[in-house]
């Protein structure tokens, strides 16, 4: 907390009109997974959330199930609304790009069912973050004979 906060949160004066200012809400893309099987499905759940306070974009990718919307929105409203509108099961984006993942086929990051170039997001479940992280050890031994480092063991 710095001093200026501090001397805001002391001299603060209530407004006299009765009304509460409200806090802006910041500018977010929130990903969803939810199947769609044909144009319909698609815009219903294109529908479901145009309407919504505050979504500037909406994009519908139905071949990777992905719903993403931009806007000044709560990621927890915005999912409600997508299950109550369309009556579908959906969830938050549970896959990151394949880069992301220091071991993409570890047991608890590869998914057969994630899209082409992703893998499960391990870095947010402490459960199997450890599978998937790479240890000091296992990093020396992989550079001490990599191609990029100058000072590599070469066996020839």
């Amino acid at each position: 907390m710095g001093f200026l906060d501090y001397v805001a949160d002391v001299c603060y004066v209530p407004r006299s009109d009765g009304r509460k200012l409200k806090k802006h809400k910041q500018l977010q893309t929130v990903e969803i997974k939810i199947k769609m099987d044909c144009e319909g499905c698609e815009r219903r759940v294109r529908k479901s959330v145009e309407g919504m306070k505050g979504v500037s974009q909406v994009e519908v990718d139905p071949k990777q199930s992905k719903l993403t919307v931009i806007g000044y929105v709560d990621p927890g409203k915005v999912l409600r609304r997508v299950r109550h509108r369309t009556g579908k099961v959906c969830d938050f984006w549970p896959y990151v790009p394949y880069d992301m993942v220091d071991h993409p086929y570890a047991p608890g990051a590869y998914d057969k069912k994630a899209p082409p170039g992703y893998v499960r997001n391990v870095l947010q479940d402490p459960q199997t973050s450890a599978l998937a992280r790479a240890s000091s050890t296992e990093v020396k031994y992989t550079t001490a004979f990599s191609d990029e480092n100058p000072n590599a063991c070469v066996v020839v």
